[in-house]
C-alpha cells in the first residue's frame, strides 16, 4: 500500500460515487487528471520502478474493466476510474481491489434487484447468459432492457478494503 495514495483515493472515490449515483456518469475532469498525477506521482516517490507499477495497476484494470466494457456491462467512466485508482495503488493492490468490487458489486446488483423486484428476471437472464447465449439472442451483456447498475460504488468499496488487507 502506498500511504501517500489513500487520501486522495479516498476523495476522488467519494466525489466518483456521489456523480455516479446521481447522473450515472463519472467526470473526465475527476478521473483523468487522478490518473496523470498517480502514474506522476509513483515515478516521482519510487523511480522508474514506480513508474512500471503504476502502469502496470493502471493496465492491469484496463484489462479487466475493459473486457467488460467491451462486452457491453461497464460504462467507459468505470473502466478510467478503475485504471486511475490502479495508477495510486499498483497492480498488487489492484488484484485486491478488482476482487472486492467484484464482490461488492454483486452484493449491491443482487440488493438493487430484490429493492426494485426483478430478482427472479435477474436469476433468469444470468442462467440464459451463462448456459444459452448463443441461443436466444436476448441475455446478452449488451441487452438495452437490462437494469444499469452505477458501478463507482462497488469500485469504491473494493478500493476501500484493498487499503486494509493489502
Amino acid at each position: 500500500m502506498h500511504s501517500y495514495a489513500l487520501w486522495p483515493t479516498l476523495v476522488v472515490l467519494g466525489v466518483a460515487t456521489f456523480t455516479d449515483l446521481r447522473s450515472r456518469r463519472i467526470p473526465n475532469w475527476l478521473v483523468l487528471p487522478f490518473l496523470g498525477l498517480g502514474i506522476a506521482i509513483s515515478g516521482l516517490v519510487h523511480g522508474w520502478h514506480g513508474l512500471g507499477q503504476s502502469l502496470e495497476g493502471a493496465g492491469l484494470a484496463v484489462l479487466i474493466y475493459g473486457f467488460l466494457f467491451w462486452m457491453g456491462g461497464m460504462g467507459a467512466g468505470d473502466v478510467k476510474l478503475g485504471a486511475a485508482v490502479g495508477a495510486w495503488i499498483g497492480p498488487m493492490q489492484m488484484v485486491y481491489a478488482l476482487v472486492f468490487a467484484s464482490l461488492a458489486g454483486g452484493v449491491i446488483a443482487l440488493g438493487m434487484a430484490a429493492w426494485g423486484g426483478f430478482l427472479k428476471e435477474l436469476f433468469q437472464h444470468t442462467g440464459q447468459l451463462i448456459f444459452s447465449a448463443q441461443e436466444r439472442g436476448e441475455a446478452v451483456l449488451s441487452n438495452p432492457r437490462r437494469h444499469k447498475m452505477p458501478y463507482a460504488p462497488a469500485i469504491a468499496i473494493g478500493t476501500l478494503v484493498s487499503f486494509f488487507v493489502h
